[in-house]
C-alpha cells in the first residue's frame, strides 16, 4: 500500500461519515476488510508511522490547549482523530502545531480531538479476515515525545509557543 493510498482510505471514510469519529473507525473496518490481510498490515504500518511522528512535546501542548487538557491517553486519542482529519490537517498540524487554529477552525472539544476506534481499525480488519490479532508491527513508541519538554500548566508559555490557539482556545 502506498501513501496515497493510506490517505485516500482515511478521506473517503472521513467524509462517508461526516466527520463522526466511531461512524469513521467503522467505515474504515468496512474499507479495510476489503483488503488482503498483509495490505491491511501496511495500512497499519502507515497508520503507526503517523501516529508516532505525532508524538511530540509540542502537538501534545496544541492537545492541551484545543481540549482544555491532554492526559497521555487523551494525547493518544487526538493523534488518532488528527490522523482522521487527513493529510493536509495532519503535515500542517506536525509542521507548526499553532496552525490548527486555521486548519481545524469548527472544532469543537465537546465532539472533536478524540478518534480513539481509527486506532483500532486495522487490528478489527486483520482479525476479521484472517481470525487472529494484527502481528507485532515492531514499532514500539518512544518513551519520550519529540523534542524539548515545557510545562502545559504555565498560561505564558502556551501563549507564547500557540499564539493563535491561545487566542481561539487560552483561559
Amino acid at each position: 500500500m502506498y501513501e496515497t493510498d493510506f490517505w485516500q482510505l482515511i478521506d473517503e471514510s472521513r467524509d462517508a461519515a461526516d466527520g463522526d469519529p466511531q461512524d469513521q473507525a467503522d467505515l474504515l473496518v468496512e474499507r479495510l476488510v476489503q483488503l488482503t490481510p498483509d495490505e491491511v498490515i501496511d495500512f497499519a504500518r502507515l497508520f503507526e508511522a503517523r501516529f508516532q511522528r505525532a508524538y511530540t512535546w509540542e502537538l501534545w501542548g496544541a492537545a492541551v490547549l484545543l481540549l482544555d487538557g491532554a492526559s497521555d491517553d487523551a494525547f493518544d486519542y487526538f493523534r488518532c482523530w488528527l490522523i482522521a482529519q487527513g493529510r493536509e490537517v495532519f503535515e500542517g498540524a506536525v509542521h507548526n502545531p499553532d496552525d490548527l487554529a486555521e486548519l481545524v477552525p469548527d472544532f469543537d472539544e465537546e465532539e472533536d480531538g478524540d478518534a480513539e476506534e481509527i486506532g483500532y481499525a486495522a487490528d478489527e480488519a486483520h482479525e476479521q479476515l484472517t481470525g487472529l490479532p494484527l502481528p507485532e508491527l515492531g514499532t514500539g513508541q518512544p518513551r519520550r515525545p519529540a523534542g524539548q519538554p515545557f510545562d502545559f500548566d504555565d498560561p505564558a508559555t502556551l501563549a507564547e509557543r500557540f499564539p493563535r490557539l491561545w487566542e481561539r482556545f487560552g483561559d
